[in-house]
């Protein structure tokens, strides 16, 4: 008993880094799908107020614009599934410290392993809300044209 609660409290100070990384990735979860649920309210008004226009130019530009909305939906939800993705694997490299402790399991490959891919993850998940991000800027340019 007395050997075990120094090694299970140097295995929760061992936890405790991919928990805050956890942390940090709901927050980018929280950020990303805020967006998505702006972007949705947008295509709803958009493609409500397409019907009310008379001036064929303008209904071009809109139709344009709910193409680029639609797309931006794509893009943050491909964004929002490789952050949960992420998360996915930095719980199982929890888990994995866990179990292999647990199990007096040597377990430093899968766990190295798995926050690799979490972080790889990560990256492309900020890349994909970046494109987001630039498609955003699009829509408001082509807004900003048509008034």
């Amino acid at each position: 008993m007395d050997t075990l609660i120094p090694s299970l409290s140097q295995l929760i100070e061992f936890a405790v880094a991919p928990v805050f990384l956890l942390t940090g990735i709901a927050g980018f979860l929280n950020v990303m799908s805020s967006r998505l649920g702006r972007i949705s309210d947008r295509v709803r008004v958009a493609e409500r107020q397409i019907h009310t226009l008379s001036d064929p130019h303008i209904v071009d530009r809109s139709k344009r614009e709910i193409k680029v909305l639609w797309r931006r939906v794509k893009v943050i939800n491909w964004a929002i599934g490789l952050c949960v993705a992420s998360g996915l694997m930095v719980c199982s490299v929890i888990v994995a410290l866990f179990a292999g402790s647990l199990w007096f399991v040597d377990l430093k490959t899968p766990v190295i392993s798995l926050f690799i891919l979490a972080m790889m993850f990560l990256i492309c998940a900020l890349v994909v809300f970046l494109v987001e991000v630039k498609l955003a800027t699009t829509t408001i340019n082509m807004v900003r044209t048509i008034r």
